[in-house]
């Protein structure tokens, strides 16, 4: 298990803030954690009793909705931390966390997080900092979902893991998500979802190979009204 001190990944997150000290006495009380694909971190309604440290993989955050649909609420990615807003609002987690590939978690408990909430002022600031930046996201969602198509959505969603995350050696994209996972992210039901991908594929602004999408004209899915 490596120390927190010397992990590369700190530095993408707010752990960067903390002193060595403050680092080594983390890395002395943390677990590791491999979760499989698909496999649940966290439920809905659930108490944390700490902050998980993703070091490698990639989760999706989702809420129930009121007609009992999952609505993907982000994409967390090697680096980011899951569950501190719960932690500083002592509240149960709202939204549910669900591996989308095989992950290796670090699970740092509460107790020794608080000590540096309220020891670090740069660690406090830089967490709130953090959760202002998902609250302007948040935001966003909703505008998106009352102002835009599901074509422009979608879209943008293509655009933005293909920026964010990357493709392959053959040009698809490198997050493999299912097309639920598509009309869960930009709030429709799967059946739109299938029939906007495969306009977008007649419009030569994608292609498909097998269930993974092959992104063919960004300028073109800019575009898309």
């Amino acid at each position: 298990m490596g120390k927190c001190e010397q992990c590369i990944i700190k530095q993408f997150n707010s752990l960067k803030t903390l002193t060595n000290e403050e680092l080594v006495r983390i890395s002395n009380c943390k677990t590791s954690r491999i979760v499989k694909k698909g496999e649940v971190i966290f439920e809905e309604g659930e108490t944390l009793k700490g902050v998980y440290c993703v070091r490698d993989g990639i989760c999706k955050l989702t809420k129930l909705s009121s007609n009992g649909k999952d609505q993907i609420i982000k994409l967390v990615v090697k680096g980011e931390l899951l569950g501190q807003r719960s932690l500083v609002s002592d509240e149960s987690v709202n939204l549910s966390a669900i591996a989308l590939n095989d992950m290796e978690l670090c699970f740092i408990p509460k107790t020794e997080i608080m000590i540096d909430l309220q020891k670090n002022t740069n660690f406090t600031y830089d967490l709130l900092k953090e959760m202002a930046i998902d609250l302007k996201e948040a935001d966003d969602i909703i505008v998106n979902m009352a102002q835009k198509s599901v074509r422009q959505r979608l879209a943008e969603t293509l655009i933005y893991i293909n920026d964010s995350f990357g493709t392959k050696s053959d040009g698809t994209l490198s997050v493999l998500l299912s097309r639920e996972d598509f009309a869960n992210i930009i709030g429709t039901a799967t059946e739109s979802t299938i029939r906007v991908i495969s306009q977008f594929k007649k419009e030569r602004l994608i292609t498909t190979i097998g269930k993974q999408i092959k992104i063919i004209d960004i300028e073109g899915l800019k575009r898309v009204e």
